[in-house]
């Protein structure tokens, strides 16, 4: 008589056990193999993983998503940045953190256009949306990790072609100039000296050197400071980012060569606007941060609901000057 009862109590508690263990699945202990935990709200997260947000273009970006985000009022935004320009393992580590989260996608400006594949591929294989902002990642590297990721940013390559044509038109032929590149491991870093070195070409300067300051002010002075003592007779400075225009400024002041250098730029962030106003800038390059990073949500949004974007969402450029600084 024991022995039943004992056997019909376990058996009503193994079924109390199995009752109560397919509740908590359905909603929303642990995620089901394969699938990912539903959110409590219906809101999708979105990862958005820039770079230095010591870099005024990075936090008019990360102003212009949360806004967007706010607005549209559809999603969770998550938006995080790196401590310098080159801090991969700072972006690896972002993305494996999404990962963790189990966020629906990432939209990703990358430090570097190769190191970032691989860990992206983890994300993908979580099932996470992939967007491609600012930075096109590298196409053979994705081809050989076999991802579609759609890249969301400007015609870099154009954009600074047109800003050293501003500069080759104040030199005249036979003008020397420098260029000042990104990361050498950033496509946009490349696209943006093509640009300059076409734009050289197109109006008879001569390019005497070409160095990496990584994006950076304090290495941009340094950089710069070198050439100028190298090459004297240097008349401009086609430099790949306005942070680094600052240095590139301080370089030229501090070389008492103010009025005789001159430099074409990119990305028109708020400090560098006296500098076009005065002239010693003669032209920047406006990518309009806020929207590429809201353009960015925005596909992302597109691919989670299910949809396919463009291999290319291009946006837009606009060369500002000291006349449109006012």
């Amino acid at each position: 008589m024991n022995r039943s009862i004992s056997l019909a109590v376990s058996a009503s508690a193994s079924l109390v056990l199995a009752v109560a263990l397919t509740g908590c699945g359905q909603e929303g202990g642990s995620p089901s193999a394969g699938g990912k935990e539903k959110k409590k709200d219906g809101k999708p997260v979105v990862c958005l993983i820039m770079k230095s947000l010591g870099n005024e273009f990075f936090q008019t970006m990360q102003q212009g998503a949360e806004e967007h985000a706010k607005k549209l009022g559809t999603l969770e935004l998550k938006a995080s940045g790196i401590q310098n320009e080159t801090d991969i393992d700072g972006q690896v580590a972002a993305i494996n953190r999404c990962i963790t989260d189990q966020a629906d996608a990432i939209v990703l400006a990358p430090a570097d256009s190769r190191a970032l594949v691989s860990p992206l591929g983890r994300a993908a294989k979580a099932g996470i949306k992939l967007v491609n902002i600012d930075v096109k990642l590298d196409d053979g590297a994705l081809k050989a990790a076999q991802l579609d990721v759609p890249f969301v940013g400007p015609d870099n390559a154009e954009g600074s072609r047109l800003s050293g044509e501003v500069l080759a038109k104040k030199l005249g032929k036979g003008g020397k100039v420098v260029i000042l590149e990104g990361n050498p491991g950033a496509a946009n870093a490349q696209q943006r000296k093509a640009g300059f070195e076409k734009a050289a070409k197109d109006g008879g300067l001569t390019v005497v050197d070409s160095k990496t300051a990584h994006w950076e002010t304090d290495e941009a002075y340094t950089v710069l400071t070198n050439l100028l003592t190298a090459h004297p007779d240097i008349q401009g400075v086609m430099s790949s980012n306005d942070s680094m225009s600052l240095g590139a400024v301080k370089a030229i002041g501090a070389a008492n060569k103010k009025g005789k250098v001159a430099v074409a730029s990119f990305d028109n962030i708020d400090a560098i606007k006296p500098y076009l106003k005065d002239g010693q800038v003669v032209a920047t390059v406006d990518q309009f941060a806020a929207k590429q990073a809201a353009d960015g949500i925005d596909v992302a949004l597109k691919t989670i609901d299910g949809g396919k974007a463009e291999a290319w969402v291009k946006t837009d450029v606009k060369v500002v000057t000291g006349a449109d600084a006012g």
